[in-house]
């Protein structure tokens, strides 16, 4: 081979594989650029959570892309998305709030539909859709627009705005979502309650700042204006609530829970004949708690039955200690509504009674009038199980719950207790006590004997057995006492 020859394939070789190396090159630079592309993609599906759309595949990427689109059909792209509204969800928020974080400017705000129950109890859970869809358009196009809306949950939906909303402005809003709506040519008006987060001031991570929402919220449900912000003094009540909850089965076990007992003064006789058992707690860290505080916390987590077998048994076991020291006296017992909802309470009273060997008749059982409207059919039921064990039954708070007369005159009951709200005044206004009255005058008429409560004067014992009530309780006649100091004073008091 001549040099000349030689040098000519020598270019040859050099020039094709120029071109290869090119070829490659650009091979690599289209391959490169499809996978930004498709990351882009990918990115903004994220966003929109949409199907994906891969354009023109490279061959090499097939077996790729495919497995790619089988995985976006097995997963549901409405993962983020509330079915009935088309609102973003609890997971939908989260998600873009994280994606923004850290927050430390705007607002968040939390709105329920107050009592929207009852739309689909009167109208159908159809009205009550339809009902949503349209408040849910309404949140979305209000004149102070929020920059992302969600549907929280049943009637919850947040708001989020980059800037602090003042008062004014979160008054407007609330009007303008409380508008009546027209559905299916039905018009109804809704309240709303509306808990604010200021994220200027309490930023977190997502999940403290929907539990802040949350308690905003709750605080907002109590407060006449249905608008109330969080505050840094809001996470000190939950921890106290939570602390309450945690330490009431240790405290029934160490006995930091205890009874008293407030005599009633049976008024013709003038001798002590009854008392009602009253829960007391000393908590070893937060010191004296009232029932007020603590009862009702353990209803609302499920924890009251805890409280009232405890009780029933404490009650139930003392009287029988008492009567071992010739003390006979009926004893009056609190029930929450819940303790009524079924027959193991009235199967529990009387497997205590058996066992103490304590006469049914000397136990008496206190409901709320609140708690016999809430569930009239079967407190009703427990109430005559317990008629037909021996065990007498009082309305307790008589006059406080709204109760219809056409109720009132079929209750199985024995009692009426007038509540102590009804004596404010009860000395100075002719008509506080024109209403004592006419309500001892309609018990009696209807053959329930009455007791009056929060009687602390001679005079108004005085007026109340000019007026026909049956026995007083209060601290004219005693203050609340423990099972051995009622021991010491029960002489005197049944003396007359």
């Amino acid at each position: 081979m001549t040099q000349t020859m030689y040098l000519f394939c020598v270019t040859i070789l050099a020039i094709f594989l120029g071109v290869m190396l090119i070829a490659a090159g650009v091979y690599c630079w289209r391959q490169k650029r499809y996978l930004q592309q498709l990351t882009h993609i990918l990115e903004r599906q994220i966003q929109t959570i949409s199907p994906v759309d891969f354009g023109s595949i490279p061959q090499v990427f097939t077996p790729f892309i495919t497995a790619l689109i089988n995985l976006q059909k097995s997963i549901p792209f409405n993962v983020e998305r509330d079915k009935l509204t088309g609102l973003s969800n609890r997971v939908g928020f989260k998600r873009k709030i994280l994606s923004r974080m850290p927050i430390q400017h705007g607002m968040i705000l939390l709105i329920d539909i107050k009592q929207f129950r009852f739309v689909n109890d009167l109208f159908g859970f159809v009205f009550g859709d339809a009902l949503l869809k349209a408040f849910s358009q309404r949140v979305n196009s209000l004149s102070r627009k929020a920059q992302f809306v969600a549907r929280m949950n049943g009637n919850e939906f947040l708001l989020f705005f980059p800037e602090v909303i003042d008062h004014e402005q979160l008054l407007a809003i609330k009007d303008e979502l409380q508008q009546p709506f027209e559905i299916e040519q039905q018009p109804i008006s809704v309240t709303v309650q509306l808990g604010a987060l200021t994220l200027t001031e309490h930023h977190a991570d997502v999940s403290i700042m929907l539990r802040r929402l949350d308690l905003a919220l709750k605080k907002a449900k109590s407060d006449q204006k249905g608008i109330a912000y969080y505050d840094k003094d809001d996470d000190k009540k939950q921890y106290r609530e939570l602390l309450i909850i945690n330490s009431l089965p240790k405290g029934l076990k160490q006995d930091q829970l205890f009874m008293v007992y407030q005599p009633k003064l049976d008024i013709k006789s003038g001798k002590c004949v009854e008392v009602e058992a009253l829960i007391r707690w000393h908590h070893e860290g937060l010191g004296e708690i009232s029932p007020d505080e603590f009862i009702p916390l353990a209803e609302h987590t499920g924890m009251i039955s805890l409280i009232s077998g405890w009780v029933l048994e404490k009650v139930i076991s003392q009287q029988a200690k008492w009567r071992e020291q010739g003390i006979y006296v009926k004893v009056a017992v609190n029930l929450s509504s819940d303790d009524l909802h079924g027959k193991p309470i009235v199967a529990d009273i009387s497997n205590l009674l058996t066992r103490y060997l304590v006469p049914a008749e000397c136990l008496m059982i206190e409901i709320t009038e609140s708690a016999l409207m809430a569930s009239y059919e079967q407190v009703i039921n427990t109430i005559e199980q317990l008629q037909m064990l021996g065990v007498k039954v009082a309305i307790d708070d008589f006059g406080t719950g709204h109760s219809s007369l056409a109720y009132l005159r079929h209750l199985p009951v024995n009692e009426v207790k007038i509540d102590k709200a009804f004596l404010q005044g009860f000395q100075q206004e002719k008509q506080a006590q024109s209403i004592v009255k006419m309500t001892i005058v309609l018990a009696k008429e209807l053959g329930f004997d009455v007791t009056v409560e929060g009687v602390e004067t001679l005079s108004t014992l005085q007026i109340l057995a000019e007026f026909g009530a049956d026995r007083i309780q209060g601290e004219y006649f005693s203050k609340p006492c423990d099972a051995t100091e009622f021991a010491q004073v029960y002489p005197k008091l049944s003396q007359g």
